[in-house]
Order: C-alpha cells, then sequence, then structure tokens
C-alpha cells in the first residue's frame, strides 16, 4: 500500500478504536448499558473485541508504512 493511503487508514482505524475502546470503558464505569434490549456482557464484549480490533487493525497499517 502506498504511504499516503495506508497513513489514513491506519489513522483512522486507530482513533476509531481507541474511541470505541475509551467509549465502551466509560459506559461500563457508570453502570451504563453499552446497547438496550441486549445482554449487557454480550453487548460489552462485542463492542470491547470490535474495539479493539479496529485498532490492531490501526497499528497493522502502520507496520506496512
Amino acid at each position: 500500500m502506498e504511504r499516503g493511503p495506508a497513513i489514513f487508514t491506519g489513522t483512522v482505524f486507530a482513533l476509531f478504536g481507541a474511541a470505541l475502546l475509551v467509549w465502551v470503558a466509560v459506559r461500563l464505569r457508570h453502570r451504563r448499558p453499552v446497547a438496550h434490549g441486549v445482554s449487557p456482557v454480550a453487548s460489552a464484549t462485542l463492542a470491547a473485541l470490535a474495539g479493539a480490533a479496529a485498532l490492531a487493525l490501526g497499528v497493522w497499517c502502520f507496520a506496512g508504512v
């Protein structure tokens, strides 16, 4: 991948992943639901896994630059 698109893509994924992980942590700390109408454990787990995957994908994009 070229440098410019790889840097942009890595930044987007890293920011999204980090923001999602922070959001989930804040929701759990305040004992608020992550998603309404869904099991609290399942929704927190799925959101945390999605955030971690996006963050890892961002790091992987930066590693290729």
